[in-house]
């Protein structure tokens, strides 16, 4: 009997195993423009601004990804601490020309604080936003919109690599991560949406201008659950801070 009873675990087990749906990770490239603005207006309002082009293909970046137009509004609570609140239009394309743009429209708010370990300098933020995309029936754009939550945590550290502080004509090594989680009704299988992990140099050319290249794999997992894609990304970014403050 003890014996009957280990062999129907055993094949409840094969059982279980069997249907468990198979991982399956997709390699793709990636190569991603960014421009950054962060206007201080006064001591305690500013205006931010960023823009992105982002383009994809398996073996060569041949098609258009993503687009991203996001301004919002900055209330400074100190130099170190800040507040954002704004909205994003996002331009998603597809991978097939049958097929339509998909736009995005995001609401988004955000906490940004500043913080330095010896010559390490550390900016952290923590994200959230409220995404309305637009449905795709068929190969036409439905009439309605998905709806779902995202919260993205992201901490960048960088260090110079000549001198004590990072100041300008001085390279920097940059190491950042950004995870991100989605909640919502709409969510089923991909709580976990993606995780970008970068590094690479920046370099400010003067106190409001600096670049920043390197590499960012971006793991994400896609709506059905065990389809995966990791993408080896090529990114340049160019940050760009005014300060309209009276001295």
């Amino acid at each position: 009997m003890k014996h009957l009873f280990y062999l129907v675990l055993f094949l409840l087990g094969g059982n279980a195993l069997a249907q468990q749906p198979v991982k399956t990770i997709i390699p793709q490239r990636q190569a991603w423009l960014g421009y950054f603005n962060q206007t201080r207006l006064s001591h305690r309002w500013g205006v931010w601004l960023d823009l992105h082009a982002r383009r994809i293909g398996d073996d060569h970046v041949n098609r258009w990804n993503t687009e991203i137009i996001r301004p919002g509004l900055t209330y400074y609570a100190s130099d170190a601490l800040r507040f954002t609140a704004g909205y994003a239009y996002v331009r998603h394309f597809p991978s097939s020309t049958d097929l339509p743009v998909r736009p995005e429209h995001r609401i988004w708010q955000q906490v940004a604080w500043n913080s330095k370990i010896g010559r390490l300098a550390l900016m952290q933020w923590l994200r959230t936003e409220q995404r309305y995309n637009r449905r795709v029936v068929g190969n036409r754009l439905g009439d309605d919109y998905a709806f779902n939550h995202r919260f993205r945590f992201n901490i960048l550290a960088q260090y110079p690599l000549k001198g004590e502080t990072i100041r300008p004509g001085v390279l920097n090594a940059v190491v950042q991560n950004e995870v991100f989680i989605n909640a919502g009704k709409e969510i089923t299988y991909n709580y976990f949406d993606q995780n970008r992990f970068f590094v690479g140099l920046s370099y400010p050319f003067n106190k409001a201008l600096m670049a920043q290249a390197g590499y960012m794999n971006l793991f994400q997992q896609q709506p059905i659950g065990n389809r995966f894609t990791s993408n080896h990304t090529i990114r340049l970014f160019l940050f760009h801070t005014l300060d309209f403050r009276e001295k």
